[in-house]
């Protein structure tokens, strides 16, 4: 069973920067495609990022480009988003998911084709 534990989440002024990091357990994630959504009070669950685990082909979502970056460490299981120039607008609960991913030709960004979930960081950006 997928376990994935998220950390790094709290209140940062506009501009600012944070490091979102998702431990993960319970599987051997070669196979894997692992992404962060976010959602926003009143609002669906939206894709930010992913990356395939075991080639590291990445895919930001384009609010996020430049200033997002999603990344892993194979050694110690963990998923990471460097997130820099933060912006009110980037304020949610920010969730890890994975998700076994054979196709290798285009990433999914609906939530539901993740199967796994973490519990959520929320991430609070002040004006």
């Amino acid at each position: 069973q997928v376990q994935l534990v998220e950390s790094g989440g709290g209140l940062v002024q506009a501009g600012g920067s944070l490091r979102l990091s998702c431990a993960a357990s319970g599987r051997t994630f070669s196979s894997y495609t692992m992404a962060w959504f976010r959602q926003a009070p009143g609002k669906e669950r939206e894709f930010v990022a992913a990356i395939r685990w075991s080639g590291g082909n990445t895919y930001n979502t384009d609010s996020v480009k430049g200033r997002f970056t999603i990344s892993r460490d194979l050694v110690k299981n963990t998923l990471y988003l460097q997130m820099n120039s933060l912006k009110p607008e980037d304020t949610a609960v920010y969730y890890c998911a994975a998700k076994v991913d054979y196709n290798g030709r285009y990433f999914y960004t609906s939530s539901l084709e993740y199967d796994s979930w973490g519990q959520g960081t929320q991430v609070t950006v002040s004006s």
